[in-house]
């Protein structure tokens, strides 16, 4: 038995590297060894042979070479079924792994989020093979693909329907009054492609302009509530991430904040991305999201519900603070577990008119766990005269516990700069030397959960979200009150917003109703459930989500536009391609009027045609898929006068205005 085969029979033993139909899954074999996986590493030490070729023996120790082993993984030779074998002889060769820190790779789109889920998953957590429509382009692929695009089928939507766009609107006050550039844009946009490539497009006009980005990225689960498989190789996903947050930070004001919400699945691993892109000291914080009630973390049909999700703020400048947005409280809204079952003694200290309670006319109640009112701190040692509390004790009460009995307490009010209306201190009980004080607690408000202090409670709001905004998306949609939320912490009247994860629009649809320009980007179509549709009801004055709550009556627009398509079609259709006659017709019309990846030889794939034919459906699309051009899914702008694209002199003039190339320029 060869090395090779030795190394397939040890890693079936481990039931997560095969599929459904007995096939060792490379890219799950990578990714472990990547992460030095315990299991893994005993299964290739029970094999002497096996262990001899990958680990080092240093002073005694086993070393992992985890690099030989992956690039024995990688190698064409292991796996060479008849995917691998056709996709060789064409010239489609695969790269090797690289570090992902050192990488210049760019995950250009997502598996499945452009080609629809084949039949045959009926759950959405049944095991499938590992079949990824994602394209990785290499830094010596990379050409033309970030430049910007040409944009098309641009229209302008009021309540009063939708209107050809004669130009962009650019409102000097409003961009004063912003502290932006008077020629700056300020219409909202809603723009359909790839949101990397659109990312890139927006440089010129809008780099420095963001004041806030919101995301809600597929989270990686290998759920499909979507329809669509999230479940990416998980080093191809960080890449996904990385590629699209780097060019997000470009557009950033320096005050800026990118706010990022995403599960435990993946929290770890992009915490460390988002510290490396934006530095840790640029952390702001992070809240825990409460989307679904703690009861439910083990009940369901599954052996444990999570029941938050994480929201990371960044910064791009650490002179940014956090904005205090929080009003200061009335005494009404503090609550102290004191009683009072007896008239006080009213005395003055430093000009305040002091409440003195003896122990028979006051009761100190404890409360009940999570449910505590009061914080009882002692006045001793080096705290007694580092805050205005300890001060005062020191000062005015101390003296006192000749005067008065052991335990007698002083309602004082307004102690220096503190938010708390009134303090009660307390004299030495029996026996004890030092006095203290009970610091007061706020009651919970909207965005606090009395048990659990330590959350933004948005439950309730997760459970209602269903018809916010008159479109459905299940298990995805989030609440229009934690965007205002967010929105309204961060950002100021006319502020720009942008999310370029649009899916159903809620950040478009909020920072609509509050006052802000927002730019939205999304390459799926939800159909009647997209973000135009839910921009059209918000216009029209729908009333879900927070519209009464900020009063919304409905009104203003947005502007909507596309990328201009050029191999992208070719993706589309071969996403929506049924059958291999389908996909065959699709291979000719590509072979004669699409851009093709210069790695193949159109004649070498004629002439092994028939393997073509024997591969599955998901192996022929993802082969297709391969075969383009990656840097001419759209047509980039420099290109617009190239007569091939018939770029029509409206869509010309539109996009000079929009890269402020005019024609009284």
């Amino acid at each position: 038995m060869t090395l090779l085969e030795e190394v397939k029979e040890i890693l079936k033993e481990d039931t997560r590297f095969v599929d459904s139909e007995g096939n060792l899954l490379k890219n799950t074999i990578i990714e472990y060894a990547l992460k030095l996986d315990k299991d893994i590493i005993k299964l290739l030490l029970k094999n002497d042979r096996v262990k001899q070729h990958f680990f080092r023996d240093i002073d005694g120790t086993l070393v992992f070479d985890k690099e030989r082993f992956m690039k024995f993984i990688d190698n064409k030779e292991f796996l060479p079924d008849s995917y691998t074998s056709f996709k060789n002889k064409i010239g489609l060769a695969n790269e090797e792994k690289k570090y992902l820190a050192k990488s210049k790779e760019v995950v250009l789109v997502w598996p499945y989020k452009d080609c629809v889920l084949e039949g045959g998953q009926e759950k959405t957590d049944e095991k499938r093979k590992e079949i990824f429509h994602n394209v990785i382009l290499a830094p010596d692929e990379i050409d033309r693909l970030l430049e910007p695009k040409v944009f098309t089928n641009f229209k302008r939507i009021d309540k009063d329907g939708e209107h050809p766009l004669d130009g962009f609107r650019r409102d000097p006050e409003i961009n004063r009054r912003r502290g932006l550039p008077e020629d700056t844009i300020t219409d909202n946009l809603i723009i359909k492609g790839n949101n990397l490539l659109v990312l890139h497009s927006l440089l010129k006009e809008f780099r420095g302009k963001i004041k806030l980005i919101y995301i809600d990225p597929p989270y990686n689960t290998g759920s499909d509530e979507f329809k669509y498989n999230d479940n990416f190789n998980h080093s191809t996903w960080l890449t996904f991430m990385k590629n699209r947050l780097e060019v997000a930070k470009e557009l950033l004001k320096k005050d800026g904040i990118l706010a990022v919400q995403c599960s435990y699945h993946e929290y770890a691993y992009l915490k460390i991305l988002l510290d490396e892109i934006f530095s840790r000291n640029n952390h702001l914080c992070t809240f825990n999201i409460l989307v679904r009630h703690p009861d439910r973390i083990l009940t369901g049909d599954k052996e444990f519900n999570d029941v938050i999700e994480y929201l990371m703020f960044y910064r791009v400048s650490p002179e940014t603070k956090f904005p205090k947005k929080i009003e200061e409280k009335d005494i009404d809204e503090y609550i102290y577990s004191v009683k009072e079952i007896g008239a006080p003694e009213v005395i003055e200290l430093g000009g305040k008119k002091v409440f003195v309670y003896t122990p028979d006319k006051i009761v100190i109640e404890k409360g009940i766990p999570h449910e505590t009112k009061f914080k009882k701190i002692s006045i001793r040692g080096s705290i007694r005269e580092k805050n205005s509390s300890g001060r005062f004790y020191v000062k005015y009460l101390e003296e006192l516990k000749n005067k008065f009995p052991p335990g007698t307490v002083f309602k004082v009010p307004g102690i220096g700069d503190d938010m708390y209306k009134y303090r009660y201190f307390y004299l030495p009980e029996r026996g004890r030397k030092n006095g203290g004080y009970f610091q007061g607690k706020p009651t919970s408000t909207d965005i606090t959960m009395k048990p659990y202090p330590n959350f933004y409670d948005f439950h309730e709001e997760y459970n209602n979200v269903a018809s916010q905004g008159g479109v459905s998306l299940r298990n995805a949609k989030k609440p229009e009150e934690l965007l205002k939320f967010i929105i309204e912490i961060f950002t100021n009247q006319y502020d720009l917003v942008l999310d370029f994860f649009l899916g159903s629009g809620t950040t478009c649809a909020v920072a609509h109703k509050m006052g802000r320009q927002y730019i939205g980007i999304e390459q799926l179509d939800y159909g009647k459930n997209s973000a135009v549709v839910r921009l059209k009801y918000v216009i029209d004055g729908n009333q879900t989500g927070i519209s009464k709550e900020v009063n919304w009556q409905g009104g203003g627009d947005f502007v909507y536009m596309e990328l201009m398509k050029l191999n992208e079609e070719y993706v589309e259709k071969i996403r929506d391609a049924e059958t291999t006659e389908n996909l065959l017709n699709i291979w000719v019309e590509m072979k004669y009027n699409g851009f093709l990846s210069y790695r193949i030889d159109p004649r070498l794939f004629d002439k092994n045609i028939e393997e073509f034919k024997s591969l599955s459906i998901d192996q022929q699309k993802k082969l297709l898929l391969e075969m383009l051009e990656y840097n001419d899914l759209y047509v980039n702008y420099s290109d617009i006068e190239d007569s091939i694209h018939n770029v029509s002199e409206k869509d010309k003039r539109l996009n000079r205005d929009f890269y402020e190339v005019r024609n009284d320029a």
